[in-house]
């Protein structure tokens, strides 16, 4: 008996959801009857799903990058991802399946294949990336009207917050019942989540995740903001986890916490006998000078720029420093052996195995090229209110500057830069044809 099967039996299952990861980080895949998922072992479905954009549409360049009869790609289950689905009505499993060509290699716009692809290198070099992701979202009020603005849920007090109330232990319990059934679903899911905090945005919390392998962890993040939806709606209540949902309000970040150990022995290598080693500094300088560059990965939707806005909860400059939230790349305060660099800069909506794939891609860049940081900033800057943002400012503007990159477009793979660049240049088309209500209102009649 295969371990499929034994879990498969164990839990009564009668119905699997094969599941991948597409573009912009949802699950696709199928519905099988289980006896029908074990006769067949692999699926198929078409490949131009990897192409296509969040509102459903094709990309501009579609048939430059899949072929043009719609053929399918291989779907094959890794095992290492099955996992109960706690919301279901009857006893189902999920897993998630990596994508391969017709020709039986890797699919080239997998994002599961990015990652592995960026991890392989390390594992050439000996080293292992250790990463943990701290995710946030906001808990809104059911709107299915988008011509109204969110707003915040109503805790059982029946109030909404309207104050500022970061780890306030009192503002999470408004929203316990929540939380209890976010935790059990996460329980029966093996995920590995660690603390939940108030975060300061109303009826915004964050989740942090234990660290560990990438790959895993991006599975992880990808399975918690489907079991987050689902328990946000048994409660009747929505969970987002747009960049910036609502206007005076923070935006929702997806911090990514990331180190290196030596493949055999598992040291910190960014740890030389107590202080940073001259890897840590490649690495951060890598990261300083390609993240401007990768920033489309950290902040893939039209929405995510409207969280780089001069404010203490958003990162928008190049800086670094040692436990200092003013910096866009932070070194948490920690115990030697667990040096660690932050990347402030992904926000809640990205891919996650795309954003985790390009952090470590800047930092690896960096290591070969034996580039170094600045000056660690000391924090004596003026309030961030008053800083210059340094990074693209829109997501037309931060493709063109991946593009722009020839050592990022290679290491991450050509032809799926330009399959990403395609699908996120048609949706920033598609809403740059949307007038805004800002622009009626102030442009009608006064220009």
């Amino acid at each position: 008996m295969t371990e499929l099967e034994a879990f498969f039996r164990e839990h009564g299952i009668t119905e699997v959801e094969s599941t991948l990861p597409d573009m912009t980080g949802n699950a696709r895949g199928k519905f099988y009857p289980t006896y029908k998922f074990l006769a067949e072992r692999s699926g198929r479905i078409p490949e131009t799903i990897l192409v296509q954009s969040v509102t459903g549409d094709w990309a501009d360049n579609h048939y430059d990058l899949v072929d043009a009869s719609d053929r399918d790609m291989i779907l094959k289950p890794d095992p290492n991802t099955v996992r109960l689905v706690p919301w279901a009505e009857e006893p189902t499993a999920q897993i998630i399946n990596d994508c391969y060509n017709t020709a039986g290699e890797p699919h080239p716009l997998a994002s599961r294949n990015i990652l592995r692809h960026i991890l392989s290198l390390y594992e050439k070099e000996g080293l292992k990336p250790i990463i943990a992701p701290e995710v946030e979202f906001y808990l809104i009020q059911p709107d299915t009207d988008p011509d109204y603005e969110l707003k915040p849920a109503a805790g059982r007090s029946g109030k909404r917050e309207t104050s500022r109330r970061s780890y306030s232990i009192d503002a999470v319990n408004e929203f316990n019942g929540i939380i209890d059934t976010v935790y059990s679903y996460c329980e029966a899911q093996s995920l590995d989540v660690d603390t939940l905090i108030h975060e300061s945005g109303a009826a915004q919390m964050e989740i942090n995740f234990i660290h560990g392998d990438p790959l895993d962890l991006a599975d992880q993040v990808f399975v918690f903001k489907r079991t987050l939806r689902e328990a946000a709606m048994k409660h009747g209540i929505y969970a987002t986890f747009m960049a910036k949902p609502m206007k005076d309000e923070p935006g929702s970040a997806m911090h990514i916490h990331q180190s290196l150990v030596n493949a055999e022995t598992g040291a910190n290598v960014f740890n030389d006998n107590g202080q940073p080693s001259e890897m840590f500094y490649h690495y951060l300088g890598g990261l300083q000078h390609y993240t401007p560059n990768a920033i489309s990965f950290f902040a893939p939707n039209v929405n995510s720029y409207r969280r780089f806005s001069p404010e203490m909860a958003a990162p928008i400059n190049m800086k670094w420093g040692f436990d200092n939230r003013t910096a866009g790349l932070r070194i948490p305060y920690s115990v030697p052996e667990a040096t660690r660099i932050e990347n402030r800069f992904p926000g809640a909506d990205c891919n996650p195995y795309l954003a985790i794939a390009a952090t470590l891609a800047c930092g690896y860049l960096g290591i070969k090229e034996k580039l170094r940081p600045t000056e660690p900033t000391e924090g004596k800057e003026p309030p961030s209110e008053y800083q210059e943002v340094e990074i693209a400012r829109t997501l037309e503007e931060g493709l063109r500057l991946l593009e722009d990159c020839d050592p990022l477009r290679e290491i991450m793979g050509e032809h799926f830069v330009r399959a990403f660049v395609g699908v996120k240049r048609s949706e920033f088309e598609t809403f740059n044809r949307v007038i805004s209500s800002w622009e009626r209102e102030h442009l009608l009649l006064n220009v």
